[in-house]
């Protein structure tokens, strides 16, 4: 039993959800063949109405999804906590957000940096993260407000009231609000964009203001609408430049179309409201954003990315491209982390290994953006893609995921920007289930289970994080272990100095020296472990700070006082 089990667990919830679907069917039918199919029960029908006197005030159905998600997580603060990082990507987007906090754009290199080289950080020219700058100034915002999370909190929910606002824009009001509720519930209460700090929502946003601000200026050109549109873009070039270029030619193609085809506005009209305010907000967008890179890396047209691939990378992000030669590197796990990338990149080259990697793909991106639940809307989606209007976020999702399909390493908020896309395409499914007649009635009691069984699976799987029953894979709740040294650390007097070690064995995953963006004032610096020699050089630098060091493979990881030689094991 408990070797099925094992087996079962990565698929479990979807398991679950598919058995509460099955139940919810079993249900309605029953129902169809007890009652007249007209019948609804009057809890139905005071919800049904009070949902519609919502979704009629467009502004505040919006800002309803947004303030629900939000005021909904921190209720639940009390049993799920606050996320502590874990991953690379998370701690290089808070030493974005430290940085930023500061008034700084980025830090200078440190005199001992060798010491203190870690993942997707640059230490030369300059101290920074490899990342765009988005994601750190969304943390950034978090902690002027109190705790970097809290950014992360915002701006999920923001995605969220974004994502109705856009939906309004292609359905009547009730559709928009019902899209917006489901992809609360499926993306913004539970997922890992609210409970990391992986900044993905951010992304999600830039589409949305995209789509939403597109249908609008079509109707009625706008100034406003036109600046919303442009400003979408320049998120997109600080989150994930190239998915965001991607999902941006489908637009700016249709766009082109409108402007020069039989329906196109006048030319005044497309030039004041249109062309010019867009034009402004995207030269204001580059301009920032080259000046960032600027000060970063010494140039304007030099990404971050492209200089810590130059400094650190192996593999190529894109299957065509070619290899690069090992460079010399300081510490071996930073050597077994880049080679773990070029033996994926090299198993990514293979027929099989290709095909092998597409499938996890989609397996992964099913399984986090639909599930067995938000599968359903699809079986409309013949019915859709016959509407002249749905052509647009259709040859967007399909753009994106042949883009995706170039990249060697993808994980699933890489096709954030199509969020967007792919809700307009789920709503509209619903609405035409709405409208299955076989068996009587079944179509509308479809459109409510939907929602019914979302709430039912955010209950239960509350549930089992806090009686700790294992229904799903567990959540990335970050190096709670770094995190309770930090807090032991806090309450000791003075500053201190962290040699970190590992073992033969050591996950490359999981890392635990990352330091702030002013490392020599920090409470606590991280350092690698690199010989009596070496470490004493490092102790001399910081002087008066006591010195700790620490085996990160250990369970659990405990502190020792810092003295030359092996550490004890």
């Amino acid at each position: 039993m408990q070797n099925l089990y094992l087996r079962l667990a990565p698929a479990l919830g979807a398991i679950i959800e598919l058995l509460f679907m099955t139940a919810a069917g079993w249900l309605i039918l029953r129902s169809r063949q007890r009652v007249c199919p007209q019948a609804v029960p009057s809890l139905f029908q005071s919800l049904q109405l009070a949902f519609d006197r919502l979704a009629r005030r467009r502004r505040l159905a919006a800002f309803a999804v947004g303030a629900g998600v939000v005021i909904a997580r921190v209720a639940l603060i009390p049993l799920l906590g606050v996320p502590e990082p874990g991953f690379h990507d998370e701690f290089s987007y808070l030493l974005a957000a430290d940085t930023f906090a500061h008034g700084r754009i980025t830090n200078p290199t440190h005199p001992m940096w060798i010491h203190l080289e870690t993942f997707h950080v640059i230490h030369q020219p300059t101290y920074m993260s490899l990342f765009p700058p988005a994601h750190g100034l969304v943390l950034a915002m978090g902690r002027l407000m109190g705790h970097p999370w809290i950014g992360q909190l915002l701006v999920t929910g923001a995605m969220c009231a974004a994502l109705c606002w856009m939906l309004q824009a292609w359905m009547p009001p009730q559709w928009a609000l019902l899209g917006g509720v489901l992809a609360g519930l499926r993306l913004g209460l539970l997922s890992y964009w609210m409970n990391t700090y992986w900044s993905a929502s951010v992304v999600a946003l830039g589409g949305a203001l995209v789509l939403g601000a597109w249908p609008r200026i079509r109707k009625h050109p706008s100034v406003g609408q036109s600046a919303i549109l442009a400003l979408g873009f320049v998120i997109l070039a600080n989150s994930r430049p190239f998915e965001g270029f991607i999902f941006a030619m489908p637009v700016a193609l249709t766009m082109m179309v409108w402007l020069f085809g039989s329906q196109r506005p006048p030319a005044r009209q497309a030039l004041a409201r249109v062309l010019l305010p867009m034009a402004i907000v995207l030269l204001m967008g580059g301009l920032a954003t080259g000046w960032y890179y600027y000060r970063v890396t010494g140039s304007a047209f030099r990404m971050t990315y492209e200089t810590s691939a130059a400094q650190y990378g192996t593999a190529p992000y894109f299957v065509w491209q070619t290899p690069r030669a090992l460079p010399r590197y300081h510490h071996p796990v930073m050597r077994d982390y880049y080679r773990w990338f070029l033996d994926e990149f090299n198993r990514n080259r293979t027929v099989r290994g290709y095909l092998q990697r597409a499938a996890e793909k989609l397996g992964t991106w099913w399984q986090f953006y639909l599930g067995p639940l938000m599968t359903v809307p699809l079986l409309a989606i013949s019915r859709v893609a016959r509407e002249r209007k749905m052509i647009l976020p259709i040859l967007i999702c399909a753009v994106m995921a042949a883009g995706l399909a170039l990249e060697t390493r993808t994980l699933a908020h890489y096709f954030a920007p199509a969020t967007g896309a792919l809700y307009i395409l789920l709503t509209q499914g619903l609405r035409y289930l709405r409208w299955w007649r076989r068996p009587e009635g079944i179509g509308p009691a479809i459109v409510r289970a939907l929602p019914v069984i979302a709430c039912g699976m955010i209950l239960l799987r509350v549930i089992a994080a806090a009686t700790h029953t294992p229904i799903e894979p567990r959540w990335p709740r970050g190096n709670l272990e770094r995190a309770a040294i930090v807090r032991q650390l806090d309450q000791v007097p003075g500053t201190h100095l962290v040699f970190v070690c590992y073992g033969s064995h050591h996950d490359i995953h999981q890392e635990w020296v990352w330091n702030e963006a002013d490392i020599d004032n920090a409470k606590v610096v991280w350092a690698r472990d690199m010989g009596e020699n070496a470490n004493d050089e490092l102790v001399r630098y910081f002087g008066a700070r006591h010195a700790w060091r620490i085996n990160g493979d250990d369970s659990p990881a405990k502190l020792e006082p810092y003295s030359a030689g092996p550490m004890n094991n």
